[in-house]
């Protein structure tokens, strides 16, 4: 079993909900430093304030890009990309366009994406994309086709989901998509974990990151598990 240390080190603290408050970002930055969470990952609008609210900390900000439908123009995605990046996110999560995977758009798919990449690389060198799949809207070719678009448009991780289609991460998909990046990409499993047992199995399937808003619940069952 992992420590708690450890555990919290894959954990991206989340609130994306479209009501979500200062004082719920305020709380998730709280939240993320006390647990030592790796980062918080925020609607872009919010990034500033949780830089702000996370200074002084080891704790990143990802920002997602086209959420929650990855259906908006590629100059949008990859300026909204730019602008989380110059106001302090290091990691992007950007939505892929479904529709245009499913129309066999591919060039478009992966231009897509590269324009994401691109344009935050080119303020921060070092900042990673994150490629969200919905794996849940997507056939066994598709999931195949849409990982290697992702990798070969230079993304730093494949993502599952965005938790607001109709399912969530599976383990199945995690390993498929570990397969196929093997070790060239990282894998993040989010949508719908919510507890420990969720979270290891996982982890156990090859995710390297996981995206939660109970966050602070895993830990504290964790916790619970150790001193039972």
């Amino acid at each position: 079993m992992l420590s708690k240390q450890e555990l919290a080190g894959y954990i991206d603290h989340t609130q994306l909900k479209p009501v979500a408050t200062y004082e719920d970002i305020e709380k998730l930055c709280s939240e993320a430093k006390e647990y030592g969470f790796y980062s918080v990952c925020v609607n872009s609008c919010y990034v500033k304030y949780a830089v702000e609210k996370l200074a002084g900390s080891n704790v990143k900000v990802a920002a997602t890009v086209g959420f929650p439908l990855g259906t908006a123009s590629t100059g949008a995605k990859a300026f909204e990309a730019a602008e989380a990046i110059r106001a302090g996110a290091s990691e992007i999560d950007m939505v892929m366009n479904v529709g245009l995977l499913k129309s066999g758009d591919y060039f478009a798919v992966r231009e897509d994406m590269e324009a994401v990449v691109k344009a935050a690389k080119q303020i921060n060198p070092d900042a990673k994309v994150k490629v969200i799949l919905e794996m849940c809207y997507l056939n066994p070719s598709e999931k195949v086709t849409a990982c290697q678009l992702a990798r070969d448009a230079g993304a730093d991780f494949v993502k599952t989901s965005t938790g607001f289609g109709p399912g969530g991460a599976t383990v199945e998909d995690v390993e498929l998509m570990k397969k196929l990046v093997g070790d060239s990409m990282g894998v993040k499993a989010a949508g719908g974990i919510r507890d420990l047992k969720t979270t290891m199995a996982m982890i156990e399937a090859g995710a390297t990151r996981i995206g939660a808003s109970a966050g602070v619940a895993i830990i504290l069952e964790l916790d619970r598990s150790k001193n039972g």
